[in-house]
């Protein structure tokens, strides 16, 4: 895998998303990450996941960069493979904890949504949270379904029209991070969850897990086509791009 490091561990597995300092998500990091869960779905030997990143960054979130360059039938491609990976960690029945290793904003976030626990790094700058608004990207209703069963209804929709970003210990407080520690600490602490749910049986543990995101995994890919449709046009809207290329060439001058 040229994006992630696998570590495999007595029962479980570390998925460290490693491409480049910041992390950033392209094409070829999310078909490698739909190929390792689903592989690590059917796998009896990996009985839970913890996804982590770099130090300072999780993932800094879609690359952009890259992404602004696509063609009409890559960035479709890709639209549709990020699609299916939420999806696949959503529903993903066997613990999956997130060791936030720094900043994750937007992609870093939809990547955090999908996971039981979520433990960050301490620190004010280093944030979270689905800022798309503010950078040209929209949003399916099913990444802004993952974000109000964390966050509840009001909070989650005031935050996504301004775009809010929260530091760890302001994620922790309204319930989207669950332990916050020193960068040190992260993937130890992730580790210590992971055997605390390791402890209960495999069915239960799937059972519980399912029943209590019922609610939300039952409308997820309800809208996909349409959902599909729209965002493409989106990305194509004159104005988005006249922005989003005003976005990249500041992120290129960094």
């Amino acid at each position: 895998m040229d994006s992630l490091n696998i570590i495999k561990k007595e029962g479980y597995a570390i998925v460290q998303l490693n491409r480049g300092k910041v992390n950033a998500i392209n094409f070829q990091m999310v078909q490698e990450l739909n190929k390792t869960f689903q592989s690590f779905k059917e796998a009896e030997s990996v009985k839970g996941v913890i996804l982590t990143g770099q130090p300072h960054f999780f993932t800094a979130g879609l690359d952009v960069i890259e992404l602004y360059g696509y063609d009409k039938a890559t960035i479709k491609k890709f639209m549709v493979a990020f699609g299916e990976l939420y999806l696949s960690l959503a529903k993903f029945p066997k613990p999956l904890i997130a060791a936030i290793t720094g900043h994750a904003p937007a992609g870093g976030a939809v990547f955090a949504i999908t996971c039981d626990y979520r433990v960050m790094t301490d620190g004010d700058k280093y944030t979270i949270g689905l800022n798309e608004i503010l950078v040209n990207i929209g949003l399916s209703e099913d990444i802004i379904n993952g974000y109000i069963f964390w966050l509840g209804k009001g909070r989650a929709t005031q935050y996504l029209l301004k775009g809010t970003l929260m530091n760890a210990k302001e994620a922790q407080e309204v319930g989207f991070v669950d332990e916050v520690c020193s960068m040190g600490e992260v993937l130890d602490k992730a580790e210590q969850q992971m055997e605390r749910y390791l402890q209960a049986d495999s069915q239960i543990f799937q059972s519980i897990k399912s029943k209590a995101r019922k609610s939300w995994l039952s409308q997820l890919g309800n809208n996909a086509e349409a959902e599909l449709k729209e965002n493409l046009a989106i990305w194509w809207k004159p104005e988005v791009r006249t922005r989003m290329k005003g976005f990249v060439d500041r992120l290129t001058k960094k």
